[in-house]
């Protein structure tokens, strides 16, 4: 409906229009002109927020309907009824400023069916009147400082128009337009081309810059802020003639981030006010938390009017967990928020601040220390501009006690007095000497200052446009007396600077805030951040830095687990498993050891691997050389017993040659068992397998032959029988090499084609490596151990067709035994070797080579030793020939 209201008034209020830039005026009775300017006035102040286009569209009525008076009389005043300054002085230029001396209004009843009354401003809080009031004073000391300069706008005077917009929305609305207008009753025909101001300084506030930014954006008249620091009005499309004097609030809410990350606080909560300065900032602080890690538990708003939403806000506080409380808050929503949790008796939060009441003297009161007591937060640098401080006391001397001065040679009505009561002072004076947003006003005085004279000594030779202030204003860099530099970026605003306070007491128990730090955003990324930690009082007067976290830090050798529904600084801490670690606090991810590292027993490091091989030193090892040692010395002894009774019957019907190679043989089995054990290298293990296979080949070779013999002899007894011409000695010696030189043969094909090599096995075993000797070619070790099968076998076969002869010592039977148990050991080897881990596969195989050459040794000479040692009586040919 607005809309088309808006439609009709194009067409019913078609005039010709005066075009509020500098100088230019528009000469057309075309309804082009009059519908673009109106649309674009409308469209400008509603865009962003919906909540003023009722402002945008009185605006706009006032351009197309209620400004023109007859078809041919320019537009020269937007309103009808005058808007008189609070403060005024006529000059050759103007500039124009908003403040909120007072901070209520009293709105009328809207009725819609007359003219509403004129809105009523009051104060309820004396502090912020006179801050404002300040504001103003500043800018009227930086006007008069500049008039009486020569280097800068010689000859021209400055003069002023100050408002009190009352801390509204509406009364702002009043204020700028009073500031365009010019403040006359009547529309004349006459028209200066000129608005009334040439740039605005003000307002404190985001919201109320914002509705001045839009109204006088489409006029191109520069607004000057000295402390609205919403990023929102860094959008230069939105906002193309907003400048500040103050750095906008995207550093110092990334700074926000970086502070409580600093100090290791990841559960926070957050309180803003519910305005574009408050929800702005807010927004770009969660942004930058989240990206830092940060976990945000609650996050309420409010604003001034809304008392039942601060005792919410209190509730949720005293029920968080948070012991860190982020304030993006005005100083005005502040002080209600810390007068509710002074009267719940909330203390022992850390606040965290922002220039706007971190060091607001409104926030500080008889019981602020309770609960702010070690807050931390950033303020606008300290800036001493000389000769303000006495012009400002002088000037509020003068206002306040209703006197003057008395100059020489001059007479006043009434001369202040030298015992005025100076108490009604202090507040006032205590404040000059910080100088934060009071010297931002200095700075955007002089801005304007320059950027006027830039445009007045612009010479039509250098191309540049003596009407554009705003573009000059976009380039000015100059230094004011203190020593401080002013320029804008490309934004309008200025670099980032902050000290980091905290508030703390001093010896008489004032509060006083402490510079403990700084950040610059003009410095590299790296040194932009400085504090000095051991310079800050944490809440309750503790030196010990608070913890705020959801969660206890994950200690080295555990990772997070997120609980479930819950935000990321809310995590369990599980240990790592066995082979991964994390050697950080807080990991999110264990981290697997290389292949040949393990985890230790804290999961905090990566360790070598236990190698295992079957070494010399351990227990088992010691056992088996035991055995192995034995063994060959019992070997020995037989031989040596066999030696000295070869001339016997017994010896020489053992076929004596056998026996000392089969005696030998078994000598080298037993040894051949040592090569198994130790360090593996590429030696070893070509050489502990072949010596096995070749070893054992020639004891079985042996063993054999005795058996071949033994059936030999026994045939060769039979009448006719011719048979010992055929397996004489000779044939027994070629026996063996040849039954030998087979497995040497199928030992030379495996060392050549795919020998063993050492190996480090590292999957059967995770937490340690298994040093073994890989087989290289299965086929060539299982071909080695077959053929050992296969003679064992045929050895067998022959001493059980010979285990029922007739002889009284019939040594047939004691090897088919000696066989049986060969045959059995190695069969039960396969599977204890195949399923046994590590160094027990090892041991296995020794101990299947021990107990198949001991089974050989007393089951072959055994029972032969116990008659030439103990029964020497039946060791004669006699006794040998005897049939059973």
């Amino acid at each position: 409906l607005f809309c088309f209201k808006f439609f009709l008034l194009t067409f019913i209020g078609a005039r010709r229009v005066q075009s509020f830039g500098h100088g230019e005026a528009v000469h057309s009775n075309k309804l082009t002109n009059r519908f673009i300017l109106g649309w674009k006035v409308f469209i400008t102040i509603t865009s962003q927020n919906m909540s003023h286009m009722l402002l945008g569209l009185f605006l706009a009525e006032l351009l197309l309907v209620h400004g023109a008076v007859e078809d041919d009389a320019p537009l020269c005043r937007i309103l009808r009824s005058p808007e008189y300054p609070l403060l005024a002085k006529e000059g050759d230029v103007t500039i124009g400023g908003a403040f909120s001396i007072h901070t209520k209004i009293t709105q009328p009843p809207l009725s819609f069916t007359e003219k509403p009354a004129y809105l009523t401003c009051s104060s309820v809080n004396l502090r912020i009147p006179l801050r404002q009031f300040r504001f103003a004073q500043t800018m009227i000391f930086a006007i008069e400082e500049i008039n009486k300069r020569d280097s800068l706008l010689p000859n021209v005077s400055i003069g002023y128009r100050i408002y009190d917009n009352c801390g509204s929305t509406l009364t702002s609305m009043r204020a700028v337009m009073g500031l365009m207008n010019g403040g006359e009753w009547a529309v004349t025909k006459s028209c200066s081309g000129q608005s009334a101001v040439h740039a605005i300084i003000g307002e404190s506030e985001s919201s109320l810059s914002i509705v001045l930014s839009r109204t006088t954006g489409p006029f191109e008249i520069p607004v000057i802020s000295h402390s609205a620091t919403c990023e929102c009005l860094s959008n230069k499309k939105e906002h193309p003639s907003f400048f500040r004097t103050i750095a906008s609030d995207l550093h110092q809410s990334r700074a926000l981030a970086q502070l409580v990350k600093h100090f290791g606080w990841t559960w926070v909560g957050a309180v803003n006010s519910d305005s574009d300065y408050g929800n702005n900032g807010m927004a770009i602080f969660l942004s930058a938390a989240q990206e830092e890690g940060v976990c945000v538990e609650y996050r309420e708003k409010f604003n001034r009017a809304e008392p039942e939403k601060v005792m919410r806000v209190v509730e949720v506080i005293q029920k968080s967990t948070a012991r860190v409380i982020i304030g993006f808050l005005a100083h005005v929503e502040m002080t209600n928020l810390l007068e509710q949790l002074s009267l719940h008796n909330i203390t022992g939060r850390q606040f965290i601040g922002v220039e706007a009441w971190i060091t607001a003297d409104s926030v500080v009161a008889p019981n602020s220390f309770s609960v702010l007591g070690g807050a931390l937060g950033f303020a606008v640098p300290k800036s001493n501009i000389s000769g303000l401080d006495t012009y400002l006391i002088k000037d509020f001397w003068e206002t306040d006690f209703k006197c003057k001065e008395k100059d020489k040679g001059s007479s006043s009505e009434r001369a202040c007095k030298v015992n005025h009561d100076l108490d009604e002072l202090k507040e006032y004076v205590d404040d000059v000497a910080k100088l934060t947003y009071t010297s931002n006003i200095y700075k955007a005085v002089y801005a304007v200052a320059h950027s006027l004279h830039s445009v007045l000594n612009c010479s039509d030779s250098l191309g540049c446009n003596k009407t554009k202030i705003m573009e000059s204003l976009k380039k000015v860099n100059f230094t004011i007396k203190n020593g401080e530099q002013v320029w804008f970026d490309s934004t309008g605003s200025a670099v980032a600077r902050y000290e980091v306070v905290n508030w703390q007491q001093d010896p008489n128990g004032l509060i006083e805030f402490k510079p403990v730090g700084y950040y610059d955003a003009f410095l590299p990324p790296g040194q932009r951040f400085v504090l000095r930690t051991e310079e800050i009082m944490w809440p309750g007067g503790n030196k010990e830095l608070p913890v705020s976290v959801c969660s206890e830090s994950c200690r080295p050798g555990t990772h997070k687990v997120l609980q479930k529904g819950k935000p990321v600084c809310c995590y369990d801490c599980i240990p790592c498993a066995e082979g991964e670690i994390s050697n950080t606090t807080d990991s999110t991810d264990c981290v697997k050891c290389p292949e040949e590292y393990w985890s230790n027993q804290n999961r905090d490091a990566c360790v070598m691997k236990n190698v295992e091989f079957l070494s010399f030193t351990e227990v088992m090892s010691k056992i088996l050389v035991f055995f192995t040692v034995f063994g060959v010395l019992l070997t020995l002894i037989v031989a040596t017993t066999f030696l000295m009774n070869k001339d016997t019957p017994l010896v020489k019907a053992n076929n004596s040659e056998l026996s000392f190679l089969l005696l030998f043989s078994l000598t080298l089995c037993f040894l051949c068992s040592l090569t198994f054990m130790g360090r593996p290298s590429q030696w070893s293990c070509m050489f502990r397998h072949t010596a096995f296979g070749i070893t054992f080949v020639l004891c079985i070779s042996c063993v054999l032959g005795k058996t071949i013999v033994v059936l030999m002899a026994f045939r060769a007894t039979l009448p006719g029988s011719n048979v010992m011409k055929w397996f004489g000695p000779v044939q027994q010696r070629l026996s063996v090499v040849a039954f030998t030189l087979i497995q040497v043969v199928i030992c030379i094909l495996w060392l050549t084609i795919n020998p063993p090599f050492p190996f480090k096995n590292m999957k059967h075993f995770k937490e340690k490596i298994i040093l073994e000797c890989a087989l290289g070619s299965p086929v060539g070790f299982w071909a080695v151990l077959g053929y050992i099968g296969l003679l064992a076998l045929l050895c067998f076969i022959f001493a059980f067709l010979a285990r029922k002869l007739p002889d009284n010592f019939n040594e047939a039977k004691f090897i088919t035994f000696s066989m049986l148990i060969f045959c059995a050991v190695w069969i039960t080897f396969i599977p204890a070797y195949v399923s046994s881990p590590g160094k027990f596969t090892v041991a296995v195989e020794i101990f299947a080579i021990l107990a198949s050459s001991y089974g050989l040794l007393f089951c072959i000479f055994a029972p032969k030793c116990f008659i030439i040692l103990l029964k020497p009586e039946m060791n004669t040919k006699k006794h040998m020939m005897d049939r059973k």
